[in-house]
């Protein structure tokens, strides 16, 4: 293993971070904070409780959960693909590294920074309403295995888009409305019967309903489900960034 070379690509994924920090980290802050504050303050005091916990912590996690979806896409697929875009990734693949080497750098990078923005929003959910979590070492690792899991669909994105446009279909067009539709706001047991079967047919529903488990103890799905759920996941994305490098797919375009 050339950790040399990972060390390498990481760092300079990360220090892109830093040059680009209003957009991939401010920017999300501020608007999640809207939703604590429209939600969680306006909306939230004039709703009851749901499960025992007050509707402005009960969307914390939801929130959480949205930013760092989008974020760990958004950072992986653009990390990967502006190589493409500039032809540098030729330089990548010819260099002395392997292609184990390239996803852990890429999809390492993007999912730190990704674990780091879902703490920076949870610190700043604690200022606009109470939080408590029962759980913490659960929480951690749900929120290391989605962020993990989301970086390498977000890779999957980068290698299979031909366009910048390509790259926001996914999150805009899939990963966002799943998010809304995924219990972010509400609890699926607050559906009407056909609807909250449909529900668990969304598979983001298992990974908030597992991380708003470990603040809260109360879930929509047993926990045990979500995390099974959440590394099933995680192994057919591990798949198909294998088999990308296995047949070459679209690395030379």
């Amino acid at each position: 293993m050339n950790w040399y070379a990972v060390q390498v690509i990481y760092r300079q994924e990360m220090a892109r971070t830093v040059r680009t920090i209003m957009q991939s980290v401010i920017s999300p802050v501020i608007s999640t904070s809207l939703y604590f504050i429209v939600f969680g303050a306006a909306i939230g005091s004039r709703m009851q409780d749901v499960g025992g916990v007050s509707y402005g912590a009960f969307i914390v996690p939801g929130l959480i959960m949205l930013s760092l979806l989008t974020q760990s896409i958004s950072n992986a697929s653009f990390g990967i693909y502006f190589p493409k875009f500039t032809g540098t990734i030729y330089e990548l693949l010819s260099a002395p590294v392997s292609f184990l080497e390239i996803v852990l750098s890429y999809v390492g990078a993007a999912a730190s920074k990704s674990v780091a923005l879902g703490l920076i929003i949870l610190a700043t959910a604690g200022l606009f309403v109470p939080l408590r979590v029962e759980h913490p070492l659960w929480m951690i690792a749900f929120l290391l295995l989605t962020a993990i899991t989301f970086s390498l669909v977000g890779f999957i994105i980068g290698i299979w888009a031909d366009g910048f446009e390509k790259l926001q279909v996914v999150p805009l067009l899939i990963i966002t409305p799943l998010t809304f539709l995924g219990g972010s706001f509400y609890s699926i047991d607050m559906l009407p019967g056909i609807w909250h079967t449909v529900a668990l047919f969304n598979p983001v529903v298992y990974l908030i309903s597992g991380f708003r488990w470990s603040f809260y103890g109360t879930a929509d799905v047993a926990v045990g489900i979500s995390l099974a759920m959440t590394l099933a996941f995680l192994g057919i994305a591990l798949g198909v960034v294998a088999w990308i490098f296995r047949t070459g797919y679209r690395l030379r375009t």
